[in-house]
């Protein structure tokens, strides 16, 4: 199918931005088809889909004129596979990503390997309604992997997750990352029980950088970035989250890696109630992890990263030791880093204390990034220290 692409899309097409607006096209068509983007002239501008997803209605696969098939697709993964060699051969971390949407050059599925198993991400219906020939692709190139679970991240009426091919993991399917061991349930809900895209936050934890000291993991999930410090030397940690799940998923993450989970403190609650309860309690911790959802909701508040993270970073100091560090993380993509420096720092100076961003992290190397395509650089970690007196 053709599609014509109006005078600010062809603009768009010439910086080689693949994520597709409505307000780039002459005309919106929906269509399970491959499309051709052509210029008012007939001149094709490159060739992709229409799907509908959270970011836009469309992705630009190739900036010029190609056949959408198999082979392309096992181009793609070959290519994707290549880039991550290095990671293949670290036998200390044995799940990473290994193709990242429109950083692989196909806006609108990523994959994840795990040990020898696999999990796709479909973020549209349209790359859904093709996914026979794409794992089939994935299949010619990924030999070695012999299971595949899916999740689907689009509204359907279709199961959130589920075995898309091959053999089912165990449960839980215990992989490596830094040396450390993490226990996984690929086909339980659309998350697996960890966040990939902060390996190298947690690299540092598992390094020492908080050998010693206190940390109070907020939003803490199943508890990774709590076993990754405790595994590097940290003399204790608390880990906050208001998901009932999060203390019997943390408690294993401590057993799996030899450490008896009551040697750590788990609180199943919000995060703000956690704060004036420290308070209270005169609790002080050497170093505190902020890692939220960019929005989250509660019987009593509304959470979105844009509008309430300064108050994370006003609640923290309160209970942060002097010269203690501030490990301050966000991927909601809509925020850009600066902004989300800002609010940080804003925060930092109406407490009138003084501080250094001793570090900053962004996506790490297999969750690839379109240098054309910004947004999708969504990670942003700042490590601040500071000092209080």
């Amino acid at each position: 199918m053709n599609i014509y692409v109006n005078k600010k899309g062809m603009a768009k097409f010439r910086k080689r931005h693949p994520l597709i607006q409505k307000e780039d096209l002459q005309q919106v068509k929906a269509t399970n088809q491959w499309v051709k983007f052509l210029d008012p002239q007939q001149h094709v501008l490159g060739v992709g889909y229409i799907g509908e997803q959270n970011k836009g209605i469309g992705w630009v696969l190739a900036f010029e004129d190609a056949t959408i098939d198999q082979p392309f697709f096992e181009q793609r993964f070959a290519k994707a596979k290549g880039k991550r060699s290095h990671f293949y051969q670290d036998e200390t971390t044995t799940a990473f990503r290994v193709f990242n949407g429109e950083g692989d050059q196909v806006g609108g599925l990523t994959i994840d390997l795990y040990a020898t198993y696999a999990v796709f991400s479909w973020y549209n219906d349209t790359l859904y309604q093709h996914k026979d020939e794409i794992v089939a692709a994935f299949q010619t190139i990924f030999p070695e992997i012999i299971g595949a679970a899916e999740k689907i991240r689009f509204t359907a009426d279709l199961p959130e997750s589920q075995w898309l091919f091959g053999q089912a993991a165990p449960e839980p399917l215990l992989v490596l990352e830094n040396g450390i061991t993490y226990a996984t349930y690929l086909n339980e809900g659309l998350m697996t029980g960890i966040f990939l895209d902060q390996k190298e936050v947690r690299g540092q934890l598992v390094a020492g950088l908080v050998t010693g000291k206190t940390l109070l993991n907020m939003f803490s999930y199943t508890g990774a970035f709590s076993v990754a410090a405790a595994m590097g030397g940290a003399s204790q940690t608390t880990s906050v989250d208001l998901a009932k799940r999060s203390l019997d998923k943390t408690r294993e993450q401590f057993a799996v890696n030899g450490i008896d989970p009551e040697t750590q403190k788990i609180h199943v609650m919000d995060v703000f109630g956690y704060f004036q309860y420290a308070k209270k309690k005169q609790l002080r911790f050497d170093a505190i992890v902020l890692d939220p959802p960019s929005f989250a909701r509660n019987k009593k508040k509304v959470f979105s990263v844009a509008k309430n993270y300064g108050e994370l970073v006003t609640d923290s100091l309160a209970i942060l030791e002097d010269e203690g560090l501030l490990i301050a993380s966000t991927n909601a993509a809509n925020l850009p880093i600066n902004k989300f420096q800002e609010l940080i720092e804003e925060a930092l100076e109406a407490a009138q204390v003084s501080f250094d961003c001793v570090d900053t992290y962004r996506l790490p190397a297999d969750f690839a990034v379109d240098r054309h395509f910004n947004e999708g650089n969504y990670l942003k970690v700042f490590f601040y220290q500071i000092h209080k007196e």
